[in-house]
Formats: structure tokens, C-alpha cells, sequence
């Protein structure tokens, strides 16, 4: 038998776990108050049990606080505006058919709570702009990949950082993965000491939820499980 099968009904149930999954989603306003050491390494420490392929564990996280993500913060949203961008993984932010319509969608509901209409593109600006300053988080987290590493590690990688989410929601706390911070790859290794030979696949912005920011009344929906899923028992 598994351990997860000796689990006590009582200290864990399925109810309990849906709950933190569906209740997790991407957050893009914080409050200043850091998270407190212990906290922080209570959440990691969960997060290093996510599965690898043959328990390679394929990841390195470098969690940027205080003065250091100030000074990241101030070189990033510069090098933005001078566009000045190092990626280490192509990316254009362009899909097809129904994948585009839900990126469409979840524009459109951010936007829509921050009472941001189509036509204002600077308003638009300003709010995409924001992902260079972590959305007001006190932490960020970059997950790099080790070179010669490639796809497959990739989805191990990504696996560890939904160990990483569900573990920051289920001690309170909210985060948002943001593809954006891995437009400055380079600058972001060079700002933290990071070797070259860590490829920056992402970052998340995490800390306490600002449940009064309108940014966070945006909620997205998910395809209908019909969508994504074929049993197959013949």
C-alpha cells in the first residue's frame, strides 16, 4: 500500500485538496508584507517533493527578496522600456484556433476588471508593464533549467512549480507565474549570480493576496473536462 493510501481520512481528504486547487489562481496585486523565513522554507521544502524523470529533479530556484529584487526590479522595467531583451526559449505569445480565443479571454477579463476598454492601448501598456515590478509581490521565485536539458525535464520543471503554487496557497499565500520575467534572462542571472549554464524558463510572483486591487477580481474559467480528456475503455 502507498503512502498516501495510510493517510488518515481525517487530517486529509479529496474535498480538502480540490478546494486548493480550485482556489488557487494567478494574482496580480500584493501587499508590501514580506513572508517570514520559516514560512518560506515550510513552502519550499513541499515544493522539492514534486516528481521528476528518473528523479533527476531538474531545477534550480533563485527566491529574490529585499534590496536584491529592488535593484532587479529597477534594472528589468528599464530594460523594458529600452528594449533590451534576452530570452533563453523562443516565445512570441502567438496560438491558433481555440487556444487563442482563451488567451483573448483572459485579456479581456483582466482588463475588464480594470475597467480597461480595448481602444485604451496605453492603459493596456501600463497594466502589462506591471510584470516587470512583480505586481507589488515581496518575493519573486525564477525556475531555471539546467543546460542540455530539454522538454521532457521542462514538464518536470513545470511540475515543481505547481508543488510550489499549491504549496504558497495552502499556507495563505497567492502567486502569479509569469512567462514576462524570462524576457531578461541574462540580466536576471547577472543581478542574482546565477551561472550561465541555468536557463531561465519563468518566474512567480508571490506573497499576501491585496484583495482590494481590482486586478484580482479577475477570475478565468477553465474548458470543460469533455474538452481535454478522453476515457477510453474499449
Amino acid at each position: 500500500m502507498s503512502k498516501a493510501a495510510t493517510v488518515p481520512s481525517e487530517t486529509f481528504s479529496a474535498a480538502q485538496f480540490q478546494t486548493l486547487v480550485r482556489e488557487r489562481r494567478s494574482v496580480r496585486a500584493f501587499l508590501k508584507q514580506p513572508v517570514a523565513d520559516t514560512v518560506l522554507a515550510s513552502v519550499f521544502e513541499t515544493a522539492q517533493q514534486a516528481p521528476s524523470n528518473c528523479n533527476t529533479q531538474p531545477w534550480n530556484v533563485a527566491v529574490v527578496s529585499g534590496a536584491a529584487k529592488e535593484r532587479l526590479k529597477a534594472r528589468i522595467s528599464s530594460d523594458f522600456v529600452q528594449g533590451k531583451m534576452t530570452m533563453d526559449f523562443p516565445y512570441d505569445g502567438k496560438y491558433e484556433g481555440v487556444y487563442k480565443e482563451r488567451q483573448y479571454d483572459a485579456a479581456k477579463q483582466l482588463y475588464d476588471a480594470l475597467g480597461i476598454s480595448r481602444e485604451d492601448k496605453a492603459a493596456r501598456g501600463e497594466a502589462f508593464y506591471r510584470n516587470f515590478e512583480f505586481f507589488g509581490a515581496p518575493h519573486v521565485a525564477f525556475l531555471f533549467l539546467p543546460e542540455h536539458f530539454g522538454i521532457r525535464e521542462a514538464a518536470d520543471l513545470g511540475m515543481y512549480a505547481q508543488n510550489l503554487m499549491l504549496s504558497l496557497s495552502a499556507h495563505g499565500l497567492a502567486s502569479c507565474p509569469q512567462t514576462a520575467l524570462s524576457f531578461f534572462a541574462d540580466q536576471i542571472r547577472e543581478e542574482l549570480g546565477v551561472d550561465s549554464s541555468n536557463k531561465l524558463l519563468f518566474g512567480i510572483s508571490f506573497g499576501y493576496e491585496d484583495q482590494n486591487h481590482p486586478a484580482n477580481n479577475c477570475v478565468t474559467g477553465r474548458a470543460d473536462l469533455a474538452a481535454a480528456v478522453n476515457f477510453i475503455n474499449d
